[in-house]
């Protein structure tokens, strides 16, 4: 099995169509047998389901994705853990051992919606990595 997580210095990137990088790791038999990094090389949004095909992941991991991306996801046939921060290698431990904590619902629509005071940036699954208002 292949696992595929959106990747910044050793954090689970909160962004998935601005990721720069992904952390490849191969699994077998409950195990992880390799780790590589890997740059998208400026692919962004729909683009990104593309490389991570080309890369044979089974799986992705990441943070915050919107709908389009998700949609692309699953025609490629690639298994989508959203909604996961924190330590990368950590999730992908938990993610082996089963016991991986993610949002089956998870969003990133800061195209759609605007945010008004009733609203923080943060509460909607993109995390502070960026700046809602200029993405």
């Amino acid at each position: 099995m292949r696992i595929a997580v959106t990747y910044d210095n050793g954090q689970i990137f909160q962004h998935f169509g601005h990721t720069e990088q992904f952390k490849v790791y191969d699994v077998e038999d409950g195990k992880i047998v390799s780790t590589e990094v890997v740059s998208t090389n400026g692919s962004g949004h729909g683009a990104l389901a593309g490389v991570l095909n080309g890369l044979h992941a089974d799986v992705l991991i990441c943070g915050g994705i919107g709908g389009g991306a998700q949609m692309a996801l699953a025609a490629a046939g690639i298994e989508l853990y959203g909604g996961v921060s924190g330590d990368a290698d950590a999730a992908i431990e938990q993610f082996v051992a089963g016991a991986l904590a993610f949002n089956p619902n998870v969003q990133c629509n800061h195209h759609d919606h605007h945010h008004g005071e009733e609203h923080a940036c943060g509460n909607h699954g993109c995390g502070g990595e960026h700046h809602c208002n200029g993405h």
